[in-house]
C-alpha cells in the first residue's frame, strides 16, 4: 500500500503567503517609521544640537522647560480648537454634500450630474498641500488682488487682513482645511450611502418619513463606523496640521505666534534653532496627544456592529 505524503494544513500555507507580502513593507515600516519615532524618545532626554556626536544626558530637563514656555502652550492651544472644530465641521458639510449627491430623500434620486460634483469636491485632494497654501496666500491678499478683498473694496469697504490680522489667521487656517478635506470625506460617505440597501430607504418612505427624518433616522445610524473613522483621521489632521501653517502665515505661524502649532514648533526648534533635544521633547508630547486622541475617540464610540 502507497501513502501520499500528508498536505500541509490550508492555514500554515497561508499564514506563509501572508508573511512572504507583509515582511518588506514591514520592514521598511519599522526602518523609516517605527526606528525615527524610538529615536525621538531617546533624543528628547539629551541636549543634543544635531551636530555633537555625543549628546549630553540631560534627563527630563527637555520636559520641565516645556511646562514653562509659553510659546508652546499657545500652539497646545491652537491644536486642541483645531482638534474639536476641524472634525466638526468636515465631517458635518461632507454629509451635506454627500447626503445630496445619494438617494437619500423622498423621490429623490440625487442631484443631477452627481459624478461630476463627487470628481469636482475631491480636486483638492490632488493638490499638493504646498501649492494649497500658495493658492491661498493669493485668495487671502490684502489687497484689490485678492479674491475675497476685493469684491469688499469694490463696495467701499475696508480689507480683512486674513492672514495678517491675529484674531483671524488662526480661522482662515481653519477655512483652508476644511475646504481641503471635504472632498475626500464627501467621497467616503458618498460610498458609504451607496452600500445601504434601497429597500431600507424605501421602508422609510412607504411610512411616510421626511428628507430630514430619512437622514437622521436611516443614513447616519448606518454610516457610524465611516464617520467614526473620518473623525479619528481629522483628529489626527488637527494635530499633524504643519505644511498649511508654514507656508501660508507670516513668520511660519504668526503674525506673534497667533497661529503656531506643535508641529510647526518642531520644525522650528530643530531646524532654526537648532535644539534637536528640545524639538524631540514636544515631539513625544505631540505623539501622546495622538495616541491619547485616537485611544479616547475609539474608547467613546464604540457599540454593537449593526448588520444590514
Amino acid at each position: 500500500m502507497r501513502f501520499r505524503p500528508a498536505a500541509r494544513p490550508a492555514a500554515f500555507a497561508r499564514a506563509r503567503f501572508v508573511i512572504g507580502f507583509l515582511a518588506l513593507p514591514l520592514l521598511l515600516y519599522g526602518v523609516y517609521v517605527i526606528s525615527p519615532y524610538a529615536q525621538a524618545f531617546s533624543i528628547a532626554l539629551t541636549d543634543w544640537r544635531g551636530v555633537s556626536a555625543e549628546p549630553r544626558f540631560v534627563g527630563l530637563d527637555n520636559f520641565r522647560r516645556l511646562s514653562g514656555d509659553g510659546v508652546f502652550w499657545t500652539a497646545v492651544r491652537h491644536n486642541a480648537l483645531l482638534l474639536v472644530l476641524l472634525p466638526v465641521l468636515t465631517v458635518v458639510v461632507a454629509l451635506f454634500f454627500a447626503f445630496l449627491l445619494n438617494d437619500g430623500g423622498p423621490g429623490s434620486g440625487g442631484v443631477r450630474g452627481a459624478r461630476f460634483y463627487r470628481v469636482v469636491f475631491f480636486f483638492p485632494q490632488v493638490l499638493a498641500v504646498a501649492i494649497v497654501a500658495v493658492l491661498f496666500q493669493q485668495v487671502f491678499r490684502p489687497d484689490a488682488a485678492g479674491m475675497l478683498n476685493a469684491p469688499l473694496m469694490a463696495l467701499g469697504l475696508e480689507p480683512v487682513g486674513f492672514l495678517a490680522d491675529p484674531g483671524v489667521a488662526l480661522w482662515s487656517i481653519l477655512g483652508v482645511l476644511v475646504w481641503q478635506a471635504v472632498g475626500f470625506y464627501v467621497v467616503l460617505f458618498s460610498a458609504g450611502m451607496a452600500s445601504v440597501p434601497r429597500e431600507l430607504y424605501e421602508a422609510a418612505r412607504i411610512d411616510g418619513a421626511g428628507r430630514r427624518q430619512v437622514f437622521f433616522r436611516v443614513t447616519l445610524p448606518l454610516l457610524r463606523d465611516t464617520v467614526q473613522v473620518g473623525w479619528i483621521y481629522l483628529g489626527i489632521a488637527a494635530l499633524d496640521v504643519f505644511a498649511i501653517v508654514w507656508v501660508m502665515t507670516a513668520e511660519h505661524g504668526g503674525p506673534d505666534h497667533s497661529t503656531t502649532v506643535m508641529a510647526a514648533e518642531i520644525y522650528r526648534n530643530a531646524f532654526q534653532y537648532f535644539k534637536f533635544g528640545y524639538a524631540s521633547a514636544i515631539g513625544v508630547v505631540l505623539f501622546f496627544f495622538t495616541v491619547g486622541f485616537a485611544a479616547l475617540a475609539l474608547r467613546l464610540s464604540r457599540r454593537e456592529r449593526i448588520e444590514y
